[in-house]
């Protein structure tokens, strides 16, 4: 087996990648790919036996925006071994090299990690640090201009993407792009609306009484009462966010199907937060 990385460009190891990812979570990125998204911000560092890839710890480079203050982030993610290829150690070898490789040039690096191998991480230096989901109750006209969004509408959800503000300066992320596209073709493709009066891209989605909201993107400043006041569809009384909110709301421990694990490098994080789902890798 040979050790190899950042080969979006390689053919035969970037689709070898993507049925890898299939075979474990059941995720694809070829579309990802096919429209430009994959950028050098997304790089894979994997095990090769021949033109098959075998396991995966891909390296993600973004900012995280912590109370104003931009800092480096990495954030690790489909992390991945054929089934076959198990037991041999192959994604902590993987993790060293990562975290050989990439000492001294981030502020934080973090990854979420099933419940499965909750015990795997802090091996390597990483802490389970709990997030705090916002909700608050909040009864709308839903009067606004919304026109749904299709996949005709992406590249300018791009270009939203790329000059957006942070969801939050609480805590939020900068330099995400690529990675709220893949939530916009692959996750919430028929969730993605434009609030006309605001000139605000909104991910969201009805369950019952609750408006979840994934992600509200936009290029200024925007209160998020505005944004319910616009958009708060009839028959919903409940705002669920799954990023940091501000202000007067009520909050809760998250309690997902994955766990944030972080190091730190002696940064202090919020009391209270929610990393925004939309850059999570």
């Amino acid at each position: 087996m040979d050790y190899i990385k950042g080969y979006r460009n390689q053919e035969q190891y970037r689709r070898s990648f993507d049925e890898l990812a299939q075979t474990v979570f059941g995720i694809s990125f070829a579309d990802w790919h096919a429209k430009g998204y994959w950028t050098e911000q997304y790089e894979p560092h994997s095990y090769r036996d021949g033109d098959q890839i075998v396991a995966n710890v891909s390296v993600n480079k973004l900012d995280l925006v912590m109370g104003g203050e931009r800092k480096r982030a990495i954030q690790i993610g489909t992390v991945m071994t054929h089934p076959e290829y198990r037991g041999r150690g192959l994604s902590a070898d993987l993790m060293h090299r990562v975290l050989a490789e990439y000492e001294g040039q981030y502020d934080i690096m973090y990854l979420f990690a099933n419940h499965s191998v909750l015990e795997f991480y802090p091996k390597f230096g990483f802490q389970a640090v709990e997030e705090h989901q916002f909700t608050m109750k909040y009864t709308g006209t839903g009067a606004g201009r919304v026109r749904q969004l299709g996949e005709q509408d992406l590249p300018r959800v791009y270009e939203f993407a790329r000059r957006r503000v942070p969801v939050s300066q609480d805590f939020g992320t900068a330099n995400a792009a690529e990675l709220l596209m893949f939530y916009c073709t692959a996750v919430f493709p028929q969730n993605l609306y434009y609030l006309e009066d605001l000139d605000v891209i909104v991910l969201a989605r009805q369950v019952g009484n609750e408006l979840h909201l994934f992600d509200v993107v936009s290029k200024r400043e925007v209160e998020l009462e505005q944004v319910l006041q616009a958009f708060m569809p009839a028959g919903a009384d409940k705002a669920v966010l799954h990023f940091t909110g501000t202000g007067f709301m009520d909050t809760r421990v998250y309690e997902g199907s994955e766990v944030l694990f972080v190091k730190a490098n002696g940064l202090e994080l919020p009391a209270y937060f929610k990393h925004p789902v939309t850059s999570q890798a």
